[in-house]
């Protein structure tokens, strides 16, 4: 059975929230966060600033437009994955099927640095990803029938989260992420000396 497709009122919604975060993102790029208000990307994209916080919480939430839906992801990932697949399995895809789409973006250099760059920014991705480690332990704590605070859980969730992170910058970047989980998977063993010359 498909979804029902979204009426027209829901698609030109999406379309509006579509357009003030690729209006915010421009701006942010082009001038720096702090130059900019919610009154120039209420203008660049058209609408009142009061439509703009109709779709989004404040100015942070417009640089990750995406949060949610990613968010609404990686626990589905958990939740939602095959019968007889590990949850390690199932995260170990999730993180291969999406991560290098977001790396390959043309502009994830440029948003990479107007994050690192702009404190404020900073600050709400770290929040952002404690919201994430935190959703992810629960569903992952669900899944085993134990209390949401379960420390395994809340390891496994941030070690996994940590995963892109860490391979991020390495040559072969889906090769690390590989490697990465079969320390999760298979635990940590002391690397081996390169043989002498």
């Amino acid at each position: 059975m498909t979804a029902p497709s979204p009426s027209r009122r829901d698609r030109k919604k999406a379309a509006t929230r579509q357009a003030i975060a690729d209006a915010a993102l421009q701006l942010f790029l082009q001038c720096g966060y702090d130059q900019v208000s919610i009154r120039d990307i209420a203008d660049a994209a058209d609408v009142s600033t009061a439509t703009v916080f109709k779709h989004f919480s404040g100015k942070e939430a417009l640089v990750f437009d995406q949060d949610e839906d990613r968010e609404s992801q990686l626990i589905a990932a958990v939740r939602q994955r095959p019968s007889g697949q590990s949850i390690l399995d199932a995260l170990r895809q999730h993180v291969l099927d999406t991560w290098p789409a977001i790396e390959a973006h043309p502009q994830a250099a440029e948003f990479t640095h107007l994050v690192n760059s702009t404190p404020v920014l900073r600050a709400y991705a770290e929040r952002m990803w404690t919201r994430y480690t935190d959703s992810l332990s629960a569903a992952i704590a669900d899944e085993f029938g134990v209390d949401h605070d379960n420390l395994a859980c809340a390891g496994l969730a941030r070690f996994v989260l940590e995963i892109p992170a860490l391979a991020r910058g390495r040559q072969d970047r889906r090769a690390a992420v590989e490697a990465l989980f079969d320390i999760l998977t298979h635990g940590w063993e002391p690397p081996s000396k390169p043989p002498a010359p």
